[in-house]
């Protein structure tokens, strides 16, 4: 498991934590985040007795939690229990501290906006294009982007409809699907891309935007004719989908002379405005 070490700052204190590249996943040290919200002076202590406490009421939050070693203040790694950032806010509603309300807020937030937008999914279009915005991005490239998420939803319908599994079998077939196009596993994508945790299609260019929608939709049309009976055979139709793509990809880069699969992100393009990003 290849881990990143880094600290945050939270209020103008540390806050350790790790990047798990396999699982794609921060964790962070509940000790930091406890000393943080309580402002007591003895967070391990606290911590334990909280951890008791979750422990006979059975929670799944203390099953949760993992240990990494972290660096400490005297400059030697100890073990340190770590919980990754869903449980993390999750740890954090079970803080009695005035300094934990801001997140307790925001977390019921965005849960009233979850349910908004299953009775009105296109509150859910409105709200990703005012994020996009505030974030830099250009109407043009936002607009691809929310067609992407159109052509997404029908892509997983028809998984469904052919008893694929959400979850890993999506990712697999997602895999497959990149690799045909672009060449690249989604993990490689990302390494190409110098990003992490970030979402890939977040950091697409226009045409690299345009040829995935292209690579999922025909994945969708092929599946219709195919129908697919088990994830084998939808692996194939993800190739075969993901194949189209990659025939106009290869047309495109020899008309002109230039890779379409970009290294550039949204942090490398920032510098030069994320209009540009083309």
């Amino acid at each position: 498991m290849k881990k990143e070490h880094s600290i945050i700052l939270f209020n103008q204190k540390k806050v350790r934590r790790y990047f798990d590249e396999e699982k794609e996943l921060w964790y962070f040290s509940i000790i930091d985040i406890i000393e943080i919200l309580t402002e007591s002076p003895r967070p391990r202590k606290y911590w334990n007795a909280l951890k008791t406490k979750l422990n006979k009421e059975e929670s799944q939050l203390s099953q949760n939690v993992g240990q990494l070693k972290m660096k400490s203040s005297d400059g030697k790694f100890y073990e340190t229990d770590v919980l990754d950032t869903e449980n993390i806010l999750r740890l954090i509603q079970s803080i009695p501290s005035p300094k934990a309300e801001p997140f307790k807020l925001w977390l019921a937030q965005v849960g009233y906006q979850r349910i908004e937008e299953t009775e009105d999914p296109e509150l859910a279009f409105e709200r990703a294009m005012q994020t996009y915005l505030k974030k830099g991005y250009s109407k043009e490239w936002i607009n691809q982007r929310l067609k992407s998420i159109e052509v997404r939803k029908e892509l997983t319908d028809e998984w469904q409809e052919r008893g694929v599994k959400e979850g890993l079998e999506y990712a697999i077939l997602t895999d497959e699907i990149t690799k045909a196009w672009a060449d690249k596993s989604i993990k490689e994508y990302k390494q190409f891309k110098s990003l992490k945790k970030q979402n890939l299609r977040d950091n697409m260019t226009n045409l690299e935007l345009v040829l995935n929608m292209l690579a999922e939709a025909s994945t969708t049309e092929i599946s219709k004719k195919k129908t697919p009976k088990n994830l084998s055979e939808n692996k194939k139709v993800a190739q075969e989908g993901g194949n189209v793509a990659k025939q106009a990809r290869l047309t495109l880069e020899k008309q002109t002379g230039e890779s379409v699969i970009s290294s550039k992100n949204v942090q490398t393009l920032q510098k030069k405005k994320i209009t540009s990003f083309k």
